[in-house]
């Protein structure tokens, strides 16, 4: 139990969670699943924009080391700093091992990323100084779906020598969009209260906590559509099939809700689930 607090509150399981789904590109692609070195810069990329967004959250706001979800942080703060250090190094390391076509599709998600967390300016009399990309009204979960949905599926791409259809390039990017847009929509439905106080404008704020969670439903829905739609071999469909009622019971039952790392553990959880069971079906279905 220690070792899986330990992942989730260093954000390392997110970071696994977005090379699962990766791993699950290939396959959608028709790919073999291969390590590759931009799964590694995923997985050091995701580490440190989420370990910095929280460095940032709790050096400008100190009270922020009061508050639950940062609990790991104060009790384990050199382990924090050594694991922002770690993942900052071994991204500049693997960086020198990808094709520089990687590095040119990474850099404007990395600058969105970035600025996600971090102000345009620190210039005081700049109106940009305080502005975040989240802190946009509504532009947040937009920003989180489009980052997610293209950093793990246009990077196999354009690593590999082979050629694809615009058709699947933009199935894909559809599905891996509406899959995340639905499942980040929770966290915004736990923030209500402190986006309100914030003065952010957020679905959840404009809709109501039973509606936001109807549109995520709505979401996955569009998302095993288009799915269904694209994909002709069974196993995928299977594999995304479980993968959408499963996150559909996670975002609905009550007692589940109640868990402890419901939001960190459960519904970033489902991305892993997602990318493990295109993996395992995949192998299933070449038994």
């Amino acid at each position: 139990m220690k070792l899986y607090n330990a992942l989730i509150n260093s954000n390392i399981y997110i970071s696994l969670a977005a090379v699962s789904l990766t791993i699950g590109t290939q396959i959608q692609l028709g790919m073999e699943p291969q390590w590759h070195p931009y799964l590694f810069i995923i997985f050091f990329a995701t580490l440190f924009e989420y370990n910095l967004h929280r460095l940032i959250t709790i050096t400008t706001k100190k009270e922020a080391l009061n508050q639950d979800k940062h609990k790991w942080v104060r009790d384990n703060l050199k382990a924090f700093y050594l694991l922002m250090i770690c993942s900052a190094i071994g991204f500049i390391c693997v960086v020198f091992l990808a094709k520089k076509e990687v590095l040119m599709a990474l850099a404007p998600i990395a600058l969105l990323t970035l600025f996600y967390s971090v102000p345009f300016t620190e210039k005081i009399n700049s109106p940009l100084r305080k502005l975040r990309l989240r802190e946009i009204p509504y532009l947040k979960i937009f920003l989180i779906a489009v980052v997610w949905s293209s950093s793990t599926i246009l990077l196999p791409i354009i690593q590999t020598t082979q050629t694809f259809n615009n058709y699947d390039i933009i199935a894909m990017l559809a599905e891996r969009f509406f899959f995340v847009f639905a499942i980040t929509i929770p966290f915004d439905i736990r923030d209500i209260e402190v986006d309100k106080k914030a003065g952010l404008k957020t679905i959840p704020l404009l809709l109501s906590e039973k509606k936001s969670l109807r549109v995520s439903y709505i979401l996955l829905l569009i998302f095993f559509i288009i799915a269904l739609v694209h994909y002709h071999n069974w196993y995928m469909i299977i594999a995304l099939a479980i993968s959408t009622i499963t996150t559909m019971i996670f975002l609905g039952a009550k007692k589940i809700k109640m868990l402890t790392h419901y939001h960190y553990g459960i519904i970033d959880g489902t991305m892993l689930l997602q990318g493990l069971l295109v993996l395992a079906f995949y192998y299933i279905s070449i038994l």
